[in-house]
C-alpha cells in the first residue's frame, strides 16, 4: 500500500491515542509460513482438526492427540515473526497502554517482544495439568513430558478445545480492554470466530477509531473506519511510520 485514506484530523486522533488495542488473527501468522490447520488442505493423516480439538478426543485417545500437537509445535518452532509481529511489538514501546489480544496459539507474538498480551486460545508450547491446572513450558528441543511435576497427573496441551469455555476473567479483561481504547487494530482475522469479533465490536461501539487489516474484506469491514486490504506484515510498518512521522 502506497498511500493511506486517513483525513487528517482521524491521523491526528491515532496520533494522540493513549490506548490501543490491537486484535489478530491466523492471517498475520499464515505470513510466517504457519497453516491454518483446518479447512482445505488442513487434513493431518486423514483427522481434522476438529476431529482432534476436543476433550472427548483426548480422553479416547490421548497419544494422537499430543502426536498431533507435537507435529504442529515442531511448525511453529521453525517459524519466525513477520515484520506485522515486530511492529506490534515496537508499537508496544512506544504506547505504554498498548494491549494485543490473539486469537494465535503459535508463540509468534511473546517472541517478537509482545509483553501485555492476551492469547484467548492458550499458547502450544505450554501444557495444563489435569489434576492441578499447572502450566508447564513444553521446549520443543527436549522430550515432552506426560505427567505434571507437582501431582504427576496428566498433561494437556494449553489449548482452547471445542466445547470448552474461554478461562474464567479473561474475556472480562479483552472486553473491558476494548471498550476503552482510541484505536482498535483488527488484523489478519476473518471475523467468523465469534468472540474476537465481538470484542472488536465492543471498541467500536465506545467511539474507538478503527482500522482493519486483511488482504479480503470481513465481516467487520462494514464497520470499521478504514479497511485496509493487504498483508499485515506490509502494512503495519508503513502504518507505524505514516502516524508517528
Amino acid at each position: 500500500m502506497d498511500s493511506f485514506p486517513f483525513s487528517e484530523n482521524d491521523l491526528i486522533r491515532m496520533r494522540d491515542a493513549k490506548r490501543i488495542t490491537a486484535i489478530t488473527g491466523a492471517g498475520i501468522s499464515s505470513e510466517s509460513g504457519i497453516p491454518t490447520f483446518r479447512g482445505e488442505g488442513g487434513l493431518w493423516r486423514n483427522y481434522r482438526a476438529e476431529d482432534l480439538a476436543t476433550p472427548e478426543a483426548f480422553a479416547k485417545n490421548p497419544d494422537l492427540v499430543w502426536e498431533w500437537y507435537d507435529w504442529r509445535r515442531g511448525i511453529c518452532a521453525n517459524a519466525l515473526p513477520n515484520p506485522g509481529h515486530i511492529t506490534l511489538a515496537k508499537w508496544e514501546n512506544l504506547i505504554p497502554n498498548f494491549a494485543l489480544i490473539t486469537q494465535n496459539v503459535d508463540g509468534l507474538h511473546p517472541r517478537a517482544g509482545s509483553k501485555n498480551l492476551y492469547q484467548i486460545h492458550g499458547n502450544i508450547f505450554t501444557a495444563r495439568c489435569l489434576g492441578c491446572g499447572n502450566l508447564t513450558d513444553i521446549d520443543p528441543k527436549k522430550q515432552r513430558e506426560d505427567s505434571c511435576s507437582i501431582c504427576r497427573s496428566k498433561l494437556r496441551p494449553h489449548i482452547l478445545w471445542f466445547g470448552e469455555t474461554y478461562e474464567s476473567g479473561l474475556l472480562e479483561s479483552c472486553f473491558q480492554t476494548t471498550s476503552s481504547s482510541d484505536l482498535i487494530l483488527i488484523i489478519g482475522t476473518s471475523a467468523n470466530v465469534s468472540v474476537p469479533a465481538s470484542i472488536a465490536k465492543e471498541g467500536i461501539r465506545n467511539g474507538a477509531l478503527s482500522i482493519e487489516i486483511n488482504p479480503e474484506r470481513t465481516s467487520l469491514s462494514d464497520l470499521v473506519d478504514y479497511s485496509l486490504q493487504g498483508k499485515s506484515g506490509e502494512i503495519l510498518p508503513k502504518l507505524l511510520d505514516e502516524i508517528y512521522k
